[in-house]
This record gives C-alpha cells, structure tokens and sequence, in this order.
C-alpha cells in the first residue's frame, strides 16, 4: 500500500472550491495526472456516481474506474477506484473553512496488485511522484480558483 496525503489553503470559500472540486468535467483542469474523463454518470455526484477517467503516469496511460462511496457536501468525498491488473486506491477530499478560506486536506491509498512484490516494484519505477502530483494538483486548483475570486 502507498499513500500520498497534501494539503493546501485556498483564498475561496468552501462551497465554491466543493462546487469547483466535485465537477467531475473538470477534474482534467486541475488534477495533473489526469490525462481526460472517458465517462461520467449523468446528473449531479451522488453516493454510488461513477466516472472514468485516463490518467498519464510516467509515460504511462491507464484507466481507473471511480464510484463516489461516501459524501458530505460541502466538506468531505470518498472515492474508491479500480485500476488495470486489480489495482486499487481511495481518495478522500477534505474542505474546512479557516477564516474565510478553505483549507483542502487530500488523501490517496492505493493498492498495487502482486502484493508485496508488486508494492516494492512500484516504489522503485514511481518513486516520490505521486505526492509531488498531488501537490501541483492542489497548486493548481488554488491558482484557478484564485485568479476567479
């Protein structure tokens, strides 16, 4: 298991950065690996939504398939997602207001398939990438929702 947890404080209030966040069309805007969106379930994100998107990781395009398992709008979305060959992760997203901004705190596990073996194959090819992936995700979100406000 590998797990990748960021933060950030953006200049917006919470509901804004949840309406922006919890747009599946515009995770590709600001999710950096996320290379498009293959398919969303229509109408708004709802526990059971599903979408899928292709994300690039090292030269390397693959799908995951995400189910919204858990929501608390305006504050808080799980998502569990299941890659190629049995791989799997959750996402959790985080809002809380601090003196009118929102503070995101972002968490991702994932589960790479072979188990012990394919978790030390993944340390060695991906190495520190994903945090640094979430961590320019999440500078891109505040400079988008920065500049708007």
């Amino acid at each position: 298991m590998s797990l990748v947890i960021a933060s950030i404080d953006i200049a917006a209030p919470v509901q804004d950065v949840w309406d922006y966040v919890m747009t599946p069309a515009r995770m590709s805007d600001w999710v950096t690996i996320v290379d498009r969106i293959d398919r969303i379930d229509p109408g708004p994100v709802r526990p059971g939504f599903r979408m899928t998107q292709t994300l690039h990781l090292r030269g390397v395009n693959f799908k995951v398939h995400w189910t919204l398992e858990a929501l608390d709008a305006p504050h808080f979305a799980r998502w569990e997602g299941n890659g190629p060959a049995r791989s799997k992760a959750v996402t959790e997203n985080r809002l809380t207001e601090r003196d009118g901004r929102t503070h995101f705190d972002y968490r991702n596990e994932f589960r790479t398939p072979f188990g012990p073996l394919g978790a030390a194959a993944s340390r060695v090819i991906v190495g520190g990438i994903p945090e640094k992936e979430a961590n320019a995700s999440l500078r891109s979100l505040q400079q988008i929702l920065e500049t708007a406000t």
